[in-house]
This record gives C-alpha cells, sequence and structure tokens, in this order.
C-alpha cells in the first residue's frame, strides 16, 4: 500500500461522536406514584431529595410522593408556583446538600425542576400531574424574560413517573393542549428539513423519523383522546414521552419545535396568558402546515377532534394579534430558520389567519 493510499486512509478515519442522555426508568399508569421509591433505590439517586412543587400540586400529588419518599429519604419542600429567575435561584439555595430534585407538577413545576437540577449539576425525577406540553421528557426548559419567553438548556430526568389517574383528572384543556404540542411535530420536522436543504443546517433522520411517527400516531388516533379517561392519558405521555426522546436524539429541540413555535412566542408576547404553549403551537401548525403545501385540514380536523382550539377567536384574542405574532415570528430565534422566514407580508398573514377559518 503506497504512503498515499495510507494518508487518504487516515484522513477518512471516523471520528464523530454524540452524547445522548435519555430518561433511564419510564413509568406511566394507574398509580404509577408508588413506585417512586423502587425506581429511585433502582437508580441509586442517593438518601436526599429536594421536592419541587407548587401549593395545588402539592395537594393533588405532591404531598403523597413526600410521603412515599420520606420512608427511606430526607425530603425537603420548595414550593414554585411560577417560574423566573428569582425562583429558580431560591431553588438552587434550596437543593443545597440535597443529592437529586423530584419535579411534581404542570410544566412551570417541571421546568424549574429541570432548571435547578442542571445549574446545581444534580439529576432530577419528573412527576408531572398534567400532560400540558412535552417538557415533562425533554432537555429544555422555557423561561419567562421581560420580552417574553427564554428556551434554556437543561438536561431530561432520569426518571419520569406519570400516574394516569392523576392527570386524567386535570382540566380536559390541559391534555388536549399536550396533544397539540405533539401534533406541532410534523411541521418542526418541516421547517428543519427545509433548513437542511437551503441552509445546511446538519440533520437527525432518527430523530425525524421518531418525532414524525409521534404525532402521526396522535392524529390518526384523535378520537381515542377523550376528557378524563385514563386511557387518553397513557395515551398521550406515551407520546410527549417519545417527543422528549426524539429531541434528546437530536441534541436540540429540533424535532419539536418550528416555525409554529417561533409563532408561539410571539403570541405569548403579545396576548401574554391568554394561550397554553401548545395550543398556540396547534394554530400555528395548521398555518405552517399550509405553507409546506400539506394536508392542513386534516391537521385542523385532528384539533379540533382532540378538543384543542384551532382558531385566535377559539382562544378570545383578536386576528390582528394573530397576524402581529407572524410578522414577529421571524425575529424569535432568528438563527432558526423556518418556513415563517420566507418572506410573510402583512397582506400574506391576514390571508393565512382568514384561512383558519374557512371550511
Amino acid at each position: 500500500m503506497s504512503p498515499d493510499t495510507i494518508k487518504l486512509l487516515k484522513e477518512k478515519v471516523f471520528d464523530k461522536s454524540k452524547w445522548m442522555q435519555l430518561p433511564r426508568d419510564v413509568v406511566i399508569g394507574h398509580d404509577a406514584l408508588s413506585q417512586i421509591p423502587p425506581v429511585c433505590a433502582d437508580l441509586k439517586m442517593g438518601r436526599s431529595a429536594l421536592l419541587i412543587s407548587g401549593k395545588n400540586t402539592m395537594k393533588t400529588a405532591g404531598e403523597t410522593v413526600r410521603d412515599l419518599l420520606s420512608q427511606s429519604v430526607t425530603v425537603k419542600v420548595f414550593l414554585a408556583d411560577e417560574i423566573s429567575p428569582k425562583i429558580i435561584e431560591e431553588g438552587e439555595r434550596a437543593a443545597e446538600g440535597m443529592d437529586f430534585v423530584v419535579g411534581v407538577g404542570g410544566g412551570r413545576v417541571i421546568d424549574t425542576a429541570k432548571i435547578v437540577s442542571y445549574n446545581i449539576d444534580r439529576q432530577f425525577i419528573s412527576v408531572p400531574t398534567a400532560a400540558s406540553h412535552d417538557g415533562i421528557a425533554s432537555a429544555r426548559a422555557s423561561v419567562p424574560m421581560g420580552d417574553g419567553n427564554v428556551s434554556l438548556e437543561a438536561h431530561p430526568p432520569l426518571a419520569i413517573i406519570a400516574d394516569t389517574g392523576i392527570i386524567a383528572s386535570a382540566p380536559h384543556r390541559l391534555l388536549a393542549a399536550g396533544c397539540a404540542d405533539v401534533i406541532s411535530n410534523y411541521t418542526a420536522i418541516l421547517d428543519w428539513e427545509m433548513a437542511h436543504r437551503i441552509k445546511g443546517e446538519p440533520m437527525s433522520e432518527y430523530a425525524i423519523a421518531l418525532s414524525k411517527m409521534t404525532a402521526e400516531i396522535l392524529v390518526k388516533n384523535a378520537d381515542l383522546i377523550k376528557p378524563h379517561q385514563e386511557q387518553s392519558a397513557w395515551f398521550v405521555i406515551k407520546a410527549l414521552v417519545s417527543s422528549g426522546v426524539a429531541m434528546s436524539i437530536a441534541g436540540s429541540s429540533r424535532p419539536a419545535s418550528g416555525g409554529e413555535h417561533k409563532f408561539s412566542h410571539a403570541l405569548d408576547r403579545l396576548a401574554p396568558g391568554k394561550a397554553l404553549h401548545g395550543e398556540s403551537c396547534g394554530i400555528g401548525t395548521i398555518i405552517s402546515m399550509y405553507l409546506h403545501g400539506g394536508d392542513w385540514r386534516g391537521i385542523r380536523e385532528s384539533l379540533r377532534t382532540i378538543g384543542a382550539p384551532v382558531t385566535p377567536a377559539d382562544l378570545g384574542i383578536p386576528d390582528e394579534i394573530a397576524v402581529e405574532a407572524l410578522l414577529m415570528a421571524k425575529t424569535i430565534r432568528p438563527e432558526r430558520f423556518t418556513i415563517f422566514d420566507a418572506g410573510i407580508t402583512k397582506e400574506s398573514a391576514e390571508k393565512l389567519v382568514h384561512m383558519l377559518y374557512v371550511e
């Protein structure tokens, strides 16, 4: 073999590496809270835990988790009814000396626990009391700032304990919003594929395949998502976990966050408190799918069947605000190229919002 050939082979040595963090234990089902002690023992979490919850979710599930954990570990409780930099700092101080963190609650509580554990380099367990978005399993967390929500890096939970009885008893609006958040994966991956073609952005086919499959399952089985049924909660939680795993495989939120999420964040700024995250993502998905030339009517019908809003009016938001959100979307995370960055004018934005009402 010639020296030139040997040199060429050395240059082509495969040296790519990737670090993926995935949940190790996932327990979903009736009375799943009872599995927390054996899960902690299996994962060797330690002898002390900071339990982060809210006032209401503490009564719903937090007290049960505290009592179960107290049988084998020292438990300290920190109440976080909102998420903010100040609350996160207080949570970090409360977690000093603790071996691990447990988040028991909705999206704000889980995101708070996720960031606190990440910042102090401790593992955490996610115990959702609602299935409102895929943050229960993802490595990203959303924190409100002065100019809107900011997505921060964290790590995924080491374990997820989802009690379908508790989740099914939550308002159906939350479950429907979680479904809409997963269905938005459809257009998130279309945006990612487009950015790969046009901008040369790296892309993970495995993450895309899992993300698309997860969205397809919910769209095709939308009629199975019923209010206050544990089977529906079980179905949606599995989808949310799969979506979080897709993001872990990708190493970013790309498989589950595209233009529809940028629209959602813009709407948060323009009409704060009006829509749940998944709800506005669902509406953004209908618009994005229309722009991509896909079956936007099918997406809209699935969202309706589930019970999610499909127009700004459904959320009590004026159409003019939705138009402004479409125009603002390109300013949200401008480094993330999506279909909404392709030159939407005010006139076209107005037509897109009007389209939502067309049968």
